[in-house]
């Protein structure tokens, strides 16, 4: 047999959101974060066009992406590094800090690919207990040792949607050596209202070790075209462009960015009636007698213990799809208004057969 690294014997595959179907065939898939819009015309549009290209390759260094990223956020274009997705720029973020005895702090739980981006390349993964369902910033500052090249702080967390406020993560960043790099990553920053929340791009202007992974797949609603950058200062995105693999960001991809982009204000729209579900469903869960921690995020989290897979598989025969994590909790992304009342119609019958 062939010889494979020892580490790759102990990791489990990523597990994406799954969907399911009800008996009379209702299926809402709310497992995975994704926009329950279709893409803007205005990007429907620039995508066909740019369909008439694909037979060559695209730009390598997505140039055109790159400053357009840079004039919408007023910063240099040496500070922005793109990815196909903001995990595969994360995994660039490990592999460019990736040597024997390195040290990568980050909660638990948060993003589920950090563990495994961690075992790939080669570094330890220090695992901070959540407090509750906020990050433990203190006990994060402790964990850092000679050892920490990085650290990960997931605003609004995924799974749990809670978000740090502005004072808690200033401290915090007082307290990490200015070797170590930490990485807001804000996959969801464009659902954020708590005013007290800070924008990651504010910290990383005051600060040379602090940089910024945002991801056109959510709120922008190209998740299947994978777009993701950071914007960190230039020693740091020079790095991280180092590790891209050639023609990473597809030709699709780079023209349905710079649309979506162009097309911001409209998108924003959307980015409200989710924010406007987000409300109403959290407070018809804490109606019916849920607890629900406060989400910044276009997710809602319940926190369900040993009773997390029997709560799926109840939603599921309703032809809900929610995203279960083992014996803790589950997610459930903020889709339609139809979608958003089957999983409450879900989680209310739950509740009522206990």
């Amino acid at each position: 047999m062939p010889r494979f690294r020892h580490i790759l014997d102990t990791m489990a595959a990523y597990k994406p959101g799954k969907a399911v179907a009800a008996p009379d065939g209702r299926s809402y898939k709310l497992s995975s974060n994704e926009s329950p819009y279709d893409p803007l015309p205005s990007v429907v549009e620039a995508i066909a066009e740019g369909a008439r290209q694909v037979n060559r390759y695209p730009d390598p260094g997505s140039v055109k992406l790159t400053e357009a990223i840079a004039e919408r956020f007023d910063v240099p274009a040496g500070h922005v590094a793109l990815g196909p997705g903001s995990v595969t720029v994360a995994q660039q973020l490990f592999e460019s800090v990736g040597e024997p005895g390195v040290e990568v702090v980050y909660a638990w739980r948060s993003f589920e690919a950090y563990p495994l981006l961690a075992d790939l390349a080669g570094v330890k993964s220090v695992m901070v207990p959540l407090a509750g369902e906020d990050h433990d910033l203190d006990a994060m500052a402790e964990a850092v040792t000679d050892r920490t090249s990085m650290i990960f702080v997931c605003n609004p967390n995924n799974p749990t949607g809670t978000a740090i406020r502005r004072a808690e993560l200033e401290s915090f960043l007082d307290r990490v050596p200015e070797d170590v790099l930490v990485v807001l990553d804000e996959a969801y920053r464009e659902y954020v209202r708590d005013e007290d929340v800070p924008d990651g791009l504010t910290l990383y202007r005051e600060r040379p070790n602090v940089a910024v992974l945002r991801t056109f797949s959510k709120a922008y609603g190209l998740a299947g075209l994978r777009v993701g950058y950071l914007i960190a200062p230039e020693p740091v995105a020079t790095a991280v462009r180092k590790t891209v693999i050639p023609f990473a960001v597809n030709h699709l991809a780079q023209i349905a960015a710079i649309a979506s982009l162009r097309a911001e204000d409209e998108l924003q729209e959307r980015v409200e009636a989710v924010v406007k579900e987000r409300t109403r469903v959290r407070e018809a869960l804490i109606a019916q007698g849920w607890t629900v921690p406060p989400t910044e995020a276009n997710f809602v989290w319940l926190r369900l213990g040993e009773r997390t897979p029997v709560f799926a598989e109840a939603c599921a025969s309703q032809g809900v799809a929610v995203r279960p994590y083992g014996q803790e909790g589950v997610r459930v992304s903020i889709g339609t208004p139809q979608a958003n009342d089957a999983f409450l119609a879900a989680a209310g019958e739950f509740l009522q057969s206990k």
